[in-house]
Formats: structure tokens, C-alpha cells, sequence
């Protein structure tokens, strides 16, 4: 097949608002910056304030500090050395708790911590105070009527030192809570479970409801013949597919697009990464496409369910390894990886059919396979806990947990072939007779209930 080299991705106008979103949240300069900015119009609302009370037009009220330009230079050269040295407190518990983060949960948890709201908030905070009094001090200046002393804003200075200081008790609870492994694993979690939610969803249709043209699977068949080849700009993991945007994309080139890649696929330069048919319609849809998908260094959520899971899982084998030997976090991460397949109903489809508002097939995209998703949860989890009964049981227990919310035929014996791995290494691992009629017990009652549980019929099972 034809062959055709995308445009580099280029930063900013082709970025989609809700990755831009994301993006900006993802670090510790946004939120600190903007209250920058509001100090800085704050400051501008008080002096004018100020030079208004100075030339006779305006009374402050009593509750306004008053003082002589000396006394102004002391008190807000103190609130600025206290301010800037607390900002540098904060900053290097940042820096231990990520880490502490990055040694303990793992490398990929450091965005978690660092789009933490609570960090930038007081980060923000604290250096919104430190310019504001800053421009304060250098406000105070000889005037015709005497030194001009900005009391307002002075005032307004000592207000800010209490919110900082509010802050900074608030900032110490909030680390310590945020760095506690079960806080740690429920956020991993929640986000989770938002990612699944969200990719569950129906496939974008006809306006009416309505199937028009080729099916899916005659264009797939076409494509393999008669397609063209779009590939990729620059080596990274696809981090974002905007299927509206795609849409759109196929739409004006009367094309098809099939994008055999899913988010968290790492691409390879000149690999290829999607095919277009009819082969003609190819030039206009990589010169486009760019508009429709991100590709970076480095996975996430926000259409990766995999990565939210492997998150789970690297916290999990780290705890059971020899080097930490915490079996009880491992358990906790079971636990949630549970809730978490629950989550998956059969509106999860590998294979997502995206048609425009016509009801034509514009755009072919996947998604995790269920059992792909199953034995990220599970197998390495297995593997780490060898000899261990108290995981492997807990594993059992969180596989009879999703088999109960699994309607799907083909879904349960795939949940079952993962209870039987599990007892294999329990033979095979576990010497103590009592440990492995434990592990039995616990299978049993999972084979009981994989056999009395219905067994629906129709597209369920062909899940």
C-alpha cells in the first residue's frame, strides 16, 4: 500500500481543549502564575486606592494600619524575607514527597502528585503574597505631601500573611494525607474508573439512528488491498484520539480512517499509523490528521484504561517485593482493581464503529480487549505473590466479585481461566496442605458460581 508521512504535530493550535486542559493542570507553574496575575491587579486596585486616600479623595477606614514610610519598609521587607523562605519550605516538602512518590509507588505516579491541586494552590499562594509585597514596597515613595505610605495595601499584605499561614497548616495536613498509600491507590482508582466510564460509552451514530453505505467490515477489507498508508511523524506513545475531530476529518475527504493503534500504543517513526480509504482521500487526511490525535513521551488516562491499571499493579508487585514485603497494600490494590473491572459492562467494545451524522463509517479505532484488561489486573500480581495464600485468596475473592457483575458468557470463562492459574501456582508454590485447601476453597465457590450463575444468549456472549 501507498505510503504517506504525516506533519509533525505542532504545538499548540492543534492541541484538542480537553488534552489542553490536562496539560496545563500537569504541572506546577500554571496555578501559581495566574495568582500571580492576580496579585499583581490586586496590588494596582490597592495603591490607586491608596494614592487616592493620599491626595484627599478618598477616607479609609479606621481599621486601616497607619504608620511612617520607615515602619511600612520594615513590616513589609519582614513579610517578604518570611514569605519567599516558607515558599522554600513548601518546595522542598514537594520535592520529598515526589520523591517519596517516585521511589515508593513507582516513576509514573510523579503526575499524580504533581497535578495535585492542594500543592499548587499554596505554591500559588505563597508566591502571589511574596509580589504582592513586593510592588508594595516599592510603592512607598516620596510624594509632594509627604511620604506616600500605601496603608491599604499594607493592610492588605498583613491579611494575605494570615491566609499564607492558613495555608501552610492546611499544606502540611494535605501532604500528609495525600502521601498515605490508601489515599494513594483510591485516587489511582477514582481517576480509574472516570477513564472507564468515559470509554464506555456508545460509538458516535447518525443523527436519525440510521446505517448508511459499506459496512465496517467491507471497508476493513478494502483497506487491506486497496488502502493507503499515513505514518507516523515522530517515535512516542499515542496519548489521545478525538474521534469528533476525526470525524470531521474523514467527513471532508469522503474517506474512511482506520486506526489499528489504541492510546497507550508506543509508535514508531515512519511506522505506520493509520490507514486511509480510498487511497486518493490519503494527502488530505495526513495533512489533518494532526488535529484529531496527540502522540508525547509518556502514557495516561485519559483514554488508557491499561495505564491505570498497570499503575495499580506497580504499586501492587513493588509491596510484594522481597525489598518491602507489604502484602496488605498488594491486597488493598486487588481490591480496587476489582471495583474497577466491575465497571465494565457489555457496552465495552474493543472495537469501536464511529459513523458522521449521515450514519456513513468514517473512522475505525480500538480500544483494551476485556481479557487483555483481566490479565494486566491479574497476572503479574500472580507472579509477584508466589507462595503467598493470603494474595492469591484475595485475588479469588476479587475474581468472584467481577464474575457476579459479568453478564457475558465468554467474560466469565476468562475470569475462570485466571482463577485456575492461580490455583496452579498455589500447587505448585504453597507447601503448607491447610494454606492450599484455603486457596481450593476459595476456587470452588468461584467454579460454583461461574456454574450457577445464567448463561445469557445473544450479544453478550459474542463479546
Amino acid at each position: 500500500m501507498p505510503g504517506i508521512l504525516l506533519p509533525r504535530l505542532q504545538s499548540g493550535g492543534h492541541h484538542l481543549a480537553d488534552w489542553r486542559r490536562e496539560a496545563l493542570r500537569t504541572n506546577l507553574w500554571v496555578v501559581p502564575a495566574l495568582e500571580a496575575l492576580v496579585a499583581v491587579a490586586l496590588c494596582a486596585g490597592t495603591v490607586w486606592l491608596d494614592r487616592l486616600a493620599y491626595d484627599g479623595r478618598l477616607t479609609l477606614p479606621t481599621w486601616v494600619l497607619s504608620g511612617s514610610a520607615d515602619g511600612a519598609r520594615q513590616v513589609l521587607t519582614t513579610i517578604a524575607a518570611a514569605v519567599i523562605t516558607v515558599v522554600g519550605l513548601v518546595f522542598s516538602i514537594t520535592i520529598v514527597a515526589l520523591t517519596l512518590a517516585s521511589t515508593q509507588f513507582g516513576p509514573r505516579m510523579l503526575r499524580n502528585f504533581i497535578r495535585d491541586r492542594g500543592t499548587q494552590l499554596t505554591l500559588g499562594t505563597f508566591v502571589a503574597t511574596f509580589l504582592y509585597t513586593v510592588l508594595v514596597l516599592v510603592a512607598v515613595s516620596p510624594g509632594p505631601h509627604g511620604d506616600f505610605v500605601p496603608h491599604l495595601s499594607i493592610t492588605v499584605s498583613l491579611a494575605l500573611t494570615v491566609v499564607d499561614l492558613a495555608m501552610l497548616i492546611y499544606f502540611i495536613n494535605h501532604i500528609a494525607r495525600t502521601i498515605q498509600l490508601p489515599q494513594v491507590i483510591a485516587a489511582v482508582a477514582a481517576d480509574l474508573a472516570h477513564a472507564i466510564e468515559a470509554q464506555g460509552g456508545a460509538d458516535a451514530c447518525a443523527a436519525d439512528g440510521r446505517e448508511r453505505g459499506l459496512s465496517s467490515a467491507e471497508l476493513l477489507s478494502r483497506m487491506e488491498t486497496t488502502g493507503a498508508v499515513v505514518r507516523t511523524p515522530a517515535s512516542g506513545y499515542l496519548q489521545y484520539l478525538r474521534h469528533d475531530r476525526l470525524i470531521g476529518i474523514a467527513r471532508e475527504a469522503d474517506a474512511v480512517i482506520h486506526i489499528p493503534y489504541r492510546p497507550g500504543h508506543f509508535l514508531v517513526q515512519g511506522h505506520p499509523l493509520a490507514v486511509v480509504w480510498p487511497a486518493e482521500a490519503a494527502p488530505h487526511v495526513a495533512a489533518n490528521l494532526g488535529r484529531g490525535q496527540v502522540t508525547g513521551p509518556y502514557r495516561t488516562l485519559t483514554q488508557d484504561v491499561s495505564f491505570g491499571i498497570d499503575q495499580l499493579v506497580e504499586i501492587a508487585i513493588r509491596a510484594l517485593s522481597p525489598a518491602v514485603n507489604d502484602t496488605f497494600t498488594a491486597l488493598t490494590c486487588i481490591d480496587w482493581l476489582s471495583d474497577c473491572l466491575c465497571r465494565i459492562t457489555t457496552g465495552w467494545h474493543p472495537r469501536r464503529i464511529h459513523r458522521d451524522r449521515d450514519g456513513y463509517v468514517r473512522v475505525v479505532a480500538y480500544q483494551a480487549d476485556y481479557d487483555r484488561l483481566v490479565q494486566r489486573a491479574f497476572e503479574k500480581i500472580r507472579q509477584a505473590g508466589v507462595g503467598m495464600p493470603a494474595v492469591m485468596i484475595r485475588q479469588l475473592e476479587a475474581l468472584e466479585k467481577v464474575m457476579e457483575r459479568t453478564a457475558s458468557l465468554e467474560r466469565r470463562k476468562i475470569l475462570l481461566e485466571q482463577a485456575e492459574l492461580i490455583v496452579n501456582s498455589c500447587v505448585a508454590s504453597v507447601p503448607e496442605k491447610a494454606d492450599q485447601e484455603d486457596v481450593q476453597r476459595r476456587f470452588r465457590a468461584l467454579q460454583a458460581m461461574h456454574d450457577g450463575l445464567p448463561h445469557p444468549r445473544g450479544a453478550a456472549d459474542r463479546m
